[in-house]
């Protein structure tokens, strides 16, 4: 994912400075993106020892670090793998960059945001308003979908995804879908099957080549795109993001939030839901 959305990233005129961190050949990559007539400063780091040069100064932090998903593998069996890397990761940006937005995207999620969060709580820096778990793709799939079964244009649709990131934690309200649409129960039961599985269907496809990387890459771009307008002063920003939450019992759950100049600035919650959204949740 980290080469794909760098990309991204180089070509939006809201990035001035871009560091990239690796345990290999980021330098190359630096140089190669340097090259694009964008004006963010592109810099590599590479190892350990420059990840603290790297996270100076960084006003927005994303980790797309980690092993991706081969077929017949969860995102739960990434957890031993990952947690250690994302833990390892927080801790440096606890230390270096602690005032940072923090975007997770390292896979299962659901587990790297509460490691993500304790790490940050541990070094006496923890801000809940400025740690997001980046569940945009099931946002920008439901869209997909959605428009391609109601023959609607992709960019004008818009449905609330809440809950988790994997699995039957996935949660589209589409109920609350923008612009209104009706599917029958039967369809709407595939629709929301399909929405949650996705990520395995492309998992699939690859045949052991990995995971979801440009689909994911331009959902973490989207979601780092609006937090940047918000800090800018951007008003009505809204995106959903897995965060420490009291909308359920669950600690972190995932809901449309509005984002502001220093992270969340309103948790919109759940809001009005059909009986089998209900059922789900």
């Amino acid at each position: 994912i980290g080469q794909p959305l760098s990309l991204l990233l180089k070509n939006s005129t809201l990035v001035s400075r871009l560091t990239l961190y690796d345990i290999a050949h980021t330098p190359g990559v630096a140089a190669d993106l340097s090259h694009i007539e964008t004006r963010a400063n592109v810099k590599g780091y590479l190892g350990p020892e420059q990840l603290p040069d790297c996270l100076k100064g960084c006003d927005v932090v994303v980790i797309p670090a980690g092993v991706p998903r081969k077929p017949g593998m969860t995102r739960d069996d990434l957890f031993n793998t990952n947690a250690t890397i994302v833990a390892t990761l927080a801790a440096a940006c606890a230390q270096h960059c602690p005032e940072a937005m923090i975007c997770v995207i390292a896979n299962p999620v659901n587990s790297t945001i509460p490691i993500t969060s304790e790490v940050f709580k541990k070094h006496g820096v923890y801000n809940p308003s400025k740690i997001f778990g980046v569940t945009t793709l099931d946002i920008v799939r439901a869209n997909t979908f959605v428009a391609e079964l109601k023959n609607l244009d992709p960019a004008r649709v818009n449905v609330p995804v809440i809950g988790g990131h994997a699995g039957k934690t996935i949660i589209p309200l589409i109920s609350q879908c923008t612009p209104k649409v009706d599917f029958p129960q039967d369809q709407l039961t595939t629709l929301t099957g399909r929405i949650q599985e996705a990520g395995t269907e492309v998992v699939k496809a690859k045949a052991g080549a990995g995971s979801a990387t440009l689909s994911m890459a331009y959902a973490g771009a989207r979601f780092v795109f609006s937090l940047v307008d918000a800090m800018n002063g951007k008003e009505g920003v809204v995106e959903c993001s897995f965060v420490k939450s009291q909308e359920t019992d669950c600690t972190y759950f995932s809901t449309p939030l509005l984002l502001g100049k220093k992270g969340i600035e309103k948790n919109l919650g759940i809001g009005k839901v059909s009986s089998f959204e209900e059922k789900m949740i």
